[in-house]
């Protein structure tokens, strides 16, 4: 994650700070701290991911994941329906509209933090030692471009991506399995910057595009 190890900020994450971040970003935090030996704050992780077994559970039951997803179907093609053409169909995860230059993000729904009534998704953070490899890629520059777009634009589109996590891989860059993309729900968001990162964040109760 960002640079929070530096000049002593690994004690700024407080039990109640991390219990706002997904299992995915926790993971991470953990990662990190423990690379970083501070012992503390590994341990804080791991208590949280322990108060949060839901998805790691979803994940390891054999079964795939869940969804509510009523017709799942190729990226590109959910792309397609909301009029976007993708730069790279194998590894852009996002894309601009052509006829109104509104941005259209792909969100992999496991990742998906709800908290006190607020959703958010880390749509792209900096590549801190070793951490997020993806960011630094052709695709994670594109996201970040689209990020920053949305920022200018008040707000983005957002599609529902299911499947199965591969350990050790963000999904954006890598995952186990992907069963598709939801063709019939399309998520209305903004897009925060907090630091050197940015969340897609909405209501419990998205709004959803026409």
């Amino acid at each position: 994650m960002q640079d929070v190890f530096k000049g002593g900020r690994a004690g700024l994450w407080t039990p109640e700070r991390i219990s706002r971040l997904s299992s995915q970003e926790i993971k991470q935090l953990r990662e990190n701290a423990e690379r970083l030996n501070e012992v503390q704050l590994a341990a804080l992780c791991g208590e949280a991911l322990k108060a949060a077994p839901t998805a790691r559970g979803r994940k390891r039951s054999g079964s795939g994941p869940r969804t509510k997803a009523r017709k799942l179907v190729a990226r590109t093609s959910a792309f397609q329906g909301r009029g976007v053409t993708l730069q790279d169909p194998k590894t852009s995860w996002g894309g601009v509209r052509k006829t109104d230059g509104a941005v259209v993000m792909a969100l992999w729904a496991d990742a998906i933090s709800n908290k006190a009534g607020e959703c958010t998704y880390l749509l792209w953070a900096p590549n801190v030692d070793g951490s997020r490899p993806w960011s630094d890629t052709a695709a994670g520059r594109e996201r970040l471009d689209h990020c920053r777009r949305a920022i200018e634009l008040g707000r983005a589109e957002g599609l529902l991506v299911y499947g199965e996590e591969a350990a050790g891989h963000l999904p954006e860059h890598k995952a186990h399995t992907v069963l598709g993309a939801d063709a019939e729900t399309v998520l209305l968001f903004e897009v925060e910057q907090r630091g050197d990162q940015y969340f897609a964040v909405w209501g419990k109760t998205p709004a959803t595009a026409a």
